[in-house]
């Protein structure tokens, strides 16, 4: 039986989400999170009543139970797994946590151009070879 405490939907080809999402693999010593890459092959976020487009939007997370999380909440949930709670209370101040939110909306919209996965000017979500879209 696995005992996970939050489970993070992010995306692999993005070179600053795989920073991120490594560093939290080398401090995750208990298992306490479930990592689940968006990009590879074989992936069906259908399954899960989501779209490709939608979990590429925002990053996305899920509890135990089954709730659905999204954004800087994510965050909080993933470093209060590798024992950053401290951390975590600091984001959760009212001007912090506001500031915190705007930033990642903006990081969130523009994080295809910052991470160079625009073609020709243009940044879309990728389109994805697999079985879903045939």
């Amino acid at each position: 039986m696995e005992n996970w405490n939050v489970e993070v939907f992010f995306d692999g080809a993005c070179p600053l989400c795989v920073r991120e999402i490594d560093m939290l693999r080398r401090l995750d010593s208990k298992n306490l999170i479930r990592f689940s890459d968006i990009s590879v092959p074989g992936f069906e976020p259908g399954k899960l009543g989501r779209s490709y487009e939608d979990l590429m939007a925002r990053i996305h997370g899920r509890l135990p139970d089954g709730t659905w999380i999204e954004g800087v909440e994510v965050f909080r949930q993933l470093y209060s797994a590798v024992g950053f709670r401290w951390i975590v209370a600091l984001t959760r101040i009212p001007g912090v946590s506001h500031l915190l939110n705007v930033a990642y909306r903006v990081f969130a919209k523009n994080r295809l151009r910052w991470t160079g996965r625009c073609e020709s000017g243009v940044c879309e979500v990728p389109a994805r070879a697999t079985a879903e879209r045939a």
